[in-house]
């Protein structure tokens, strides 16, 4: 199941970089949202697997409630799921 989070906070992170850095511009530069509508759903669908997988194996790897917090903050913040994947899950 970990090499399955694993991925998940891949995808999550880069999906959410793509939207920040590349939809967004567009969408508000160009005045065109179809890129915002294009990776939308998708990023919500990481985001939710990761945060339900983060619950799944939170007892696997017996993180304590502000390690728990900061894996779940890291999914709103540019980045930081690459952070959670380098320093909890390696």
């Amino acid at each position: 199941m970990d090499k399955i989070f694993r991925i998940a906070a891949l995808l999550e992170g880069l999906s959410y970089l793509l939207l920040l850095f590349v939809a967004m511009p567009i969408k508000y530069l160009l005045e065109d949202p179809q890129y915002v509508k294009m990776l939308g759903m998708p990023h919500g669908m990481f985001f939710i697997g990761y945060v339900v997988l983060a619950f799944l194996i939170r007892s696997d790897y017996k993180w304590n409630s502000r390690q728990f917090m900061v894996i779940l903050i890291a999914s709103v913040i540019p980045f930081g799921t690459f952070y959670v994947d380098k320093k909890y899950l390696r």
